[in-house]
């Protein structure tokens, strides 16, 4: 009998999904460990079913990308690498738009449209880990942003490091000598758990310089649009002791507040300081030139495009891969 897939695994001491990482090419794997199947791929003479692969995996050459907001800069940037990368590798991406709507959301991820793609890629705003675990469909899916707990999802899971990044932004604004600084862009109510983690890390840089948290600073939003940003400036202005810096979770709320500041005329970054977060083109073309962390976008594109490509047929548990992000400080901080 050929080998197959789980022999090799086995043989080489690794998981299924492992080995199919290997045979398909996936660059994250450690040297050493692939080293190891290939030998094991070697001994056992294991030949992959490529024809049987081909029919199960229906091969359209379309790949879905499902986002809450295309008209959202971050998402429509996103969005635009994402075509760019996958017309290199011979895919169509079709966009779907949820506008954050839980029962869209789940449609799409328990298979609306999937009989028509080769893989989906998926940034929710409200889907729970159990939605993700209730999965049936077995279209190749890939999870985009930042996740609780996402070894336990058992889906591919591509994010940037949130809490380094929000920490970095955060010690950034604390080395120029800001003291009230404030996180402006918190969502209580939204399972996806990126505005969780960029409060985490902006806690971690307050608590590393021994400044303590201040609730007050801590600004919750509905969406995080420029009009919240907004609002959620002129309540901080409004305060006793309004800040003297604030990190903004998206730029779009970045861009918000700092319009709040001009109309209080408050200045930038003489009286305070903003940090965002995204990187989008209106940042780099305000003024003052909007300090913020930037995403690796392109890289992000990449590396789902590769999960969806190297899944294997027997998964077994989900890969959570992080992406490169950097801080950039431009003219608000």
């Amino acid at each position: 009998m050929p080998a197959r897939l789980r022999d090799v695994a086995e043989h080489a001491g690794v998981s299924v999904r492992t080995v199919s990482n290997v045979v398909n090419g996936f660059r994250y794997v450690a040297p050493e460990t692939r080293a190891r199947v290939q030998a094991s791929i070697d001994e056992l003479g294991y030949r992959p079913n490529l024809a049987a692969r081909t029919l199960r995996r229906s091969r359209t050459g379309l790949v879905s990308l499902v986002v809450p907001e295309i008209d959202s800069p971050y998402f429509a940037e996103l969005a635009a690498r994402t075509v760019r990368v996958a017309q290199r590798r011979g895919l169509t991406v079709l966009i779907d738009q949820t506008d954050g709507d839980p029962e869209r959301e789940r449609l799409l991820l328990h298979g609306k449209r999937s009989q028509l793609v080769d893989g989906v890629l998926f940034s929710p705003w409200t889907v729970a880990p159990a939605d993700v675990a209730a999965r049936t469909d077995t279209v190749p899916l890939v999870l985009l942003g930042e996740h609780d707990s996402p070894d336990q999802l058992r889906v591919d899971h591509v994010a940037i490091d949130n809490v380094a990044a929000a920490r970095a932004a955060t010690a950034h604004l604390l080395a120029t000598g800001r003291r009230r600084i404030a996180a402006l862009g918190v969502q209580p109510s939204i399972f996806n758990a990126t505005a969780r983690q960029r409060l985490l890390g902006y806690h971690q840089a307050l608590s590393s310089a021994g400044v303590p948290v201040a609730p007050e600073l801590e600004r919750p939003v509905r969406t995080l649009h420029r009009a919240d940003g907004h609002r959620a400036m002129l309540e901080l202005l409004d305060l006793p002791e309004p800040p003297d810096a604030v990190f903004c979770f998206t730029d779009e709320l970045a861009l918000g507040a700092m319009r709040a500041a001009a109309d209080r005329d408050v200045r930038v970054p003489d009286a305070v300081s903003v940090v965002g977060f995204d990187d989008i083109e209106d940042g780099r073309y305000s003024v003052p030139a909007l300090s913020t962390v930037s995403p690796d976008k392109d890289g992000i594109a990449e590396l789902a495009l590769d999960c969806l490509a190297t899944q294997p047929d027997d998964p077994h548990t989900g890969r959570s891969i992080v992406a490169p992000h950097r801080l950039l400080v431009r003219a608000t901080s």
